[in-house]
């Protein structure tokens, strides 16, 4: 269950009817691999709503809050401002495979193709992976293209395997916000691959559970890790917008408790589905909403980021592998604590 589903309300702005980053059309695959005592890992693919994206390209943009990180394709994002294919995650060794994939897909999809810039993005999770033995192949990659829909699991799946986030099991997450500007209603949504923190640093809804929770089983490591987060929107945003927002995200990462220690690759990649870049064409008129309008939507970033960690670690299963366990949040007791802060919404 969600944040919501539980009574925990973060922020201000009502959620999207999916809460998730399906609410902008993106469909999300998974492949899990648990295989013996120390294969815990995977890929997750994320197809934005549009038929071929290389033909039809999205405004795109990304921020490093920590470049302790191994991302692929944001070199050309930055210089150009779109992306040209799907969003891919999955852990520090297997990017090189995934991207692999992902331009073979690119191949077959356009034959007329010479070049393309393919978007993974990675967290370690050698914790309970043995990430040595690189057991994700290409094969994967498609297997999660195949498995891509609009309801998709979120916690210890594909890529969020073998992530941990607090100390705690971590993963996949997800959530989404509704905003209105000047009449229009728009959503924005973020989809992380939390793999980072302290226990004592945890915080939800403003509470500092972490410190009540510091001494449950399952510590062992610095809590130093990552996350990669993608953020999307139907907002009418350029490149120089969507830098912004993604900056946003990284405020919502901070009110988890998230600190970028080092060691830490914290990055955000955020589109917008509201209009394409035509491939080997400029738009001829390309809409975008006033700077002094985005105050709402840059709020809105930071609680579906903020929630979404929260949901990731809502939603993990307990793994063990690799010599080590990652022990479930225990639910039953965040809700005792936030309920002694008044922090329980009733149904």
């Amino acid at each position: 269950m969600k944040a919501p589903d539980l009574g925990i309300r973060i922020g201000l702005h009502e959620h999207g009817k999916r809460n998730s980053i399906a609410d902008l059309g993106v469909r999300v695959g998974h492949k899990t691999l648990m295989e013996g005592e120390n294969i815990r890992t995977g890929v997750t693919v994320l197809l934005p709503p549009v038929e071929n994206p290389y033909r039809e390209r999205l405004f795109s943009a990304t921020f490093i809050m920590n470049g302790f990180s191994k991302p692929i394709g944001f070199v050309q994002v930055d210089e150009l401002g779109y992306i040209e294919t799907p969003i891919a995650l999955t852990n520090t060794l297997s990017v090189y495979t995934v991207a692999n994939a992902m331009v073979k897909h690119m191949i077959e999809l356009n034959p007329d193709l010479r070049s393309v810039s393919p978007v993974v993005m990675e967290c370690n999770d050698s914790y309970l992976n043995d990430i040595r033995a690189m057991k994700v192949g290409e094969e994967h990659y498609f297997e999660a293209l195949k498995n891509a829909k609009l309801d998709f699991e979120e916690g210890s799946v594909g890529a969020g395997t073998g992530m941990s986030a607090f100390e705690f099991k971590g993963g996949i997450g997800s959530s989404s916000r509704v905003v209105e500007i000047g009449g229009e209603n728009y959503t924005v949504a973020s989809l992380v691959l939390a793999n980072f923190g302290r226990r004592e640093d945890l915080t939800t809804a403003g509470v500092p559970v972490g410190l009540y929770l510091k001494d449950y089983p399952g510590r062992g490591t610095s809590g130093r890790g990552s996350i990669s987060i993608v953020v999307a929107t139907d907002a009418p945003l350029t490149a120089r917008g969507l830098k912004r927002l993604a900056k946003r995200a990284i405020v919502g990462l901070a009110r988890t408790g998230g600190y970028a220690y080092h060691g830490s690759g914290d990055v955000v990649l955020a589109f917008s589905t509201a209009q394409t870049v035509p491939a080997g064409k400029e738009p001829e008129l390309v809409s975008s909403l006033p700077d002094n309008a985005l105050s709402g939507l840059f709020r809105a970033t930071a609680e579906a980021t903020e929630e979404a960690i929260i949901n990731a670690l809502l939603q993990a299963k307990t793994v063990e592998g690799n010599g080590h366990v990652r022990y479930a949040l225990p639910v039953g007791k965040v809700l005792e604590i936030l309920g002694k802060h008044g922090l329980i919404e009733k149904a």
